[in-house]
């Protein structure tokens, strides 16, 4: 037989809370990470985490480099994973996180700004490199899920290619030589973020997707 406490009224049970965890957008460079993930911020309220922002300055020592000598920003070591995953975790845990302001033109950090999480679930986390974050996330139980957006290697390409002229991210003539090589080199960029977890999705699949994310 049951017993009513000793106040008389009955008790209310603790409501546990939504577990705080990381989706993970990666794809090519232009592929449409960052137009999904405004979107679904602005559908979801969800914060938005640029992972580029985490890029390493032009003058940091031991960056990656290609066989002509110029660094090669498409390689993981030109950017700061550690320092990604820590501000994560931070946003996670406090709430709230410091995260870097990134100046693509001139390859250097310029200023910071705070990310806050507000009441939201989950925090979007989007960039070339997020996959490599998705093991120790996964590990800690941190991670909502990995997904690979793309949209075709000519579209991307196209995408790419305005973007940064409007952005003038470089010069003209290595943003025409950069494009074509990552086009060339799509298909296999996309099967290695197969390899590392990521699920290939278009970007209208990952607006489907992710209304199921944060019930």
């Amino acid at each position: 037989m049951s017993t009513a406490p000793p106040d008389g009224h009955a008790q209310t049970p603790e409501l546990t809370p939504a577990p705080r965890r990381v989706l993970l957008l990666t794809g090519p460079s232009g592929a449409g990470k960052s137009r999904l993930a405004k979107r679904l911020s602005a559908e979801h309220g969800w914060p938005v985490v640029p992972l580029d922002d985490y890029y390493r300055d032009h003058d940091a020592p031991d960056l990656p480099r290609r066989p002509d000598g110029l660094v090669d920003w498409d390689h993981v070591g030109a950017w700061r994973a550690d320092d990604a995953l820590s501000g994560l975790r931070e946003l996670l845990t406090t709430g709230r996180t410091l995260v870097p302001t990134y100046d693509i033109s001139t390859s250097t950090r310029v200023s910071e700004r705070v990310v806050e999480r507000g009441g939201a679930p989950v925090v979007l986390a989007e960039g070339i490199f997020a996959a490599h974050l998705a093991a120790e996330l996964r590990a800690a139980g941190q991670l909502a899920d990995l997904w690979c957006v793309t949209a075709g290697p000519w579209t991307t390409f196209g995408r790419r290619l305005v973007r940064d002229l409007a952005e003038r991210r470089k010069p003209p003539h290595v943003l025409w030589e950069r494009g074509h090589r990552l086009r060339r080199t799509e298909p296999v960029f996309v099967a290695h973020q197969r390899v590392l977890g990521a699920r290939v999705i278009s970007p209208a699949e990952g607006e489907r997707r992710a209304r199921t994310l944060g019930a």
